[in-house]
């Protein structure tokens, strides 16, 4: 755990999902091959599959710019039905026990709500696919609210933040995240950010301008324990 300086004890915390509560991985690798399967057979992807390492590397940016990045040559209609596959098997592959979250993330969401904290989530995502985790893995109870680019039509985490912050009249949170949306999302409206450096989806420099940096989720315990009142 490294700090850049005093903390300042929070109201809320909002956490990203993928690669910060939820290891995506173990739903989204079994999910995308099957997706390109399917791609292949339906006349919308020729040859291999890209390299999962370029999906995983896009996590935190919105499907949109994901599939420029992963099938740069694919039709619009091919990016349209890769969006529609790829949630329909993350779905599908809630049911399967491997795909889980990081682990002490339950157990210190609990705490930390026991000692006041308002949590919600903020995530670049699909609303079925972000509300479909906190359900399936027991979160949902959790959170005040799940905020996601897909429910709210926001073209950046800045602004799904924004509003999160502006509907709930938070004043002083920490954003939690493993991705450098994360950080500009918590610097761009003024709040504290805490970088997970656990997920390994991200470069070096990806959480370069946190005021905090953790290895393990339960970390946060600590972290806001020591933090000052004001």
């Amino acid at each position: 755990m490294e700090t850049t300086g005093k903390l300042i004890k929070p109201e809320a915390m909002i956490f990203d999902m993928d690669g910060t509560l939820f290891q995506t991985e173990t739903l989204l690798l079994p999910a995308y091959h099957k997706m390109f399967d399917i791609l292949r057979e339906e006349g919308h992807h020729e040859g291999d599959t890209p390299d999962e390492q370029l999906m995983l590397g896009s996590l935190g940016m919105l499907l949109e710019d994901i599939w420029k990045r992963v099938i740069p040559h694919g039709t619009s209609e091919a990016h349209r039905r890769a969006d529609e596959l790829l949630l329909q098997l993350e779905l599908e592959g809630l049911e399967n026990e491997e795909a889980v979250l990081y682990p002490g993330v339950v157990e210190t969401l609990s705490e930390l709500k026991e000692r006041g904290v308002r949590l919600f989530v903020a995530s670049n995502g699909l609303e079925d696919y972000v509300k479909g985790i906190a359900m399936a893995r027991d979160l949902a109870p959790l959170f005040e609210g799940l905020y996601s680019a897909g429910e709210h039509a926001t073209t950046s985490k800045v602004d799904l933040v924004a509003l999160l912050l502006k509907n709930h009249g938070i004043q002083r949170a920490w954003m939690i995240g493993d991705r450098s949306s994360d950080v500009e999302a918590g610097k761009e409206n003024g709040q504290t950010v805490i970088g997970c450096q656990y997920a390994g989806f991200g470069s070096d420099s990806e959480l370069s301008g946190s005021d905090a940096i953790i290895t393990t989720f339960p970390e946060l315990i600590s972290l806001y324990d020591s933090s000052a009142e004001s």
